[in-house]
């Protein structure tokens, strides 16, 4: 009998740990699920930072793309305005030539014809005046010109320095995302 005795009161201990095991297991796996559930709406939380963080950052991509798309437009248009300038500087410097040519026909014409000292006069102080006149055109076309590099110039430094400034800020935001990363991973 004594062995019987012993037996239970073993099974009787083997049955209270294994209860204790049990309880203890329940607890450690609320525990376990409870830190879960903190760590993923930690997480859930994160995403969402991110993700504003990202809309944000494409929103101000989408803000320079604007930006670089009126630049674009803006030298399109000032080089169409530059070839138009050019074209009718050509077509009035066509127009003047002819004018000269024709004056120059119209002197010596005039000049076999009348073999007067004071037309001949006459007409070479107009033919002079034309030269100055030609000189003036060319003059002002010359400054046009310079006026438009100038402009071309000014445009392509601000772009290239816009272009620069965006650069850096999108180097140093992914500097932040990298730091805020290695941060979050350590």
């Amino acid at each position: 009998m004594g062995n019987g005795m012993c037996s239970r009161k073993q099974k009787r201990v083997f049955q209270m740990l294994l209860l204790l095991v049990v309880v203890f297991g329940c607890i450690y796996g609320a525990m376990l699920y409870y830190e879960l559930q903190s760590q993923l709406r930690k997480a859930e939380a994160m995403a969402l930072k991110y993700q504003q963080h990202q809309e944000s950052l494409s929103a101000q991509l989408q803000v320079v793309y604007e930006h670089r798309s009126r630049l674009e437009k803006s030298l399109q248009k000032e080089r169409l305005e530059h070839k138009k300038a050019k074209e009718d500087f050509l077509v009035y410097k066509l127009e003047a030539q002819e004018t000269l040519n024709k004056g120059r026909v119209s002197c010596h014409s005039w000049y076999a014809e009348c073999f007067s000292n004071v037309q001949l006069w006459f007409l070479q102080s107009q033919h002079e005046e034309l030269k100055k006149q030609h000189a003036d055109l060319e003059e002002d076309h010359r400054k046009q010109g310079e006026e438009f590099s100038r402009t071309f110039s000014d445009h392509k430094e601000r772009y290239l320095q816009l272009q620069q400034e965006k650069e850096q800020e999108i180097s140093k935001l992914k500097g932040i995302c990298n730091l805020y990363l290695t941060t979050r991973v350590l």
